[in-house]
């Protein structure tokens, strides 16, 4: 087995914070059929994301909301 190089290395706490810090979306689709006939069609958005992130990002948007009713029309 090939050693992965240093700098490629990362420790999964670092992916985690990583992740949490920009957010992920994962999105999948499941399909039950029988004789190739689809009974069940399931589709699976999911968001994982930190609290604070979520947070900053309606904050940022409720400011640029309020930038523009103070300017005005």
């Amino acid at each position: 087995m090939s050693e992965v190089p240093e700098e490629r290395r990362i420790a999964l706490v670092d992916l985690l914070d990583r992740v949490l810090a920009g957010g992920v979306v994962i999105v999948g689709d499941v399909v039950l059929s029988v004789a190739d006939v689809d009974m069940v069609r399931i589709s699976l958005r999911t968001l994982i994301s930190s609290v604070r992130a979520i947070a900053e990002d309606q904050w940022i948007e409720q400011q640029g909301i309020e930038q523009q009713g103070i300017e005005g029309p």
